[in-house]
């Protein structure tokens, strides 16, 4: 038996962003996981809990969003099983409330513990556009940086 979860194993984890079923992919996160959000834009820094993540990224891009919402979906996993380090693609298929098409591609670098739970990631994605959506529809949010450590 892998150390590890398997690729087949994180690609079914994470097929449930597909449906927004999100708290369902969280479960395998540690709460006090270290997410770097790569990039310049005004969700980019380093979280180190999930619930900072959340607050920091998904909630605020999900209030741009128009219904349903951001949904990702997985289009790779490489690694797992043997290896703590896994690495899954996700491709964004969204809208913003101004009618920006919000079609983003993820790549999301995690670490594994023994238990299975996600304890680092680090998340490569287009900063330009989240920078775009987030100005365009929030408004005045340069002053908002997420904190970096």
């Amino acid at each position: 038996m892998s150390p590890y979860p398997t690729a087949t194993d994180i690609t079914s984890i994470f097929k449930n962003m597909e449906t927004g079923n999100y708290a369902e992919v969280f479960k395998r996160v540690s709460p006090n996981v270290d997410w770097t959000v790569m990039g310049t834009h005004p969700c980019a820094g380093r979280y180190t809990t999930l619930a900072a993540f959340q607050e920091g990224t998904l909630k605020r891009l999900g209030a741009i969003m128009k219904e349903p919402g951001i949904r990702l979906k997985v289009r790779n996993v490489i690694g797992g099983g043997e290896q703590a380090w896994a690495v899954v693609e996700l491709m964004a298929d969204a809208e913003c409330k101004n009618g920006m098409v919000f079609e983003n591609t993820y790549a999301w670098c995690m670490r594994f513990d023994e238990e299975g739970l996600v304890v680092q990631v680090r998340a490569y994605l287009d900063s330009t556009m989240v920078k775009q959506a987030v100005e365009e529809n929030e408004g005045a949010c340069e002053s908002f940086r997420a904190p970096v450590e």
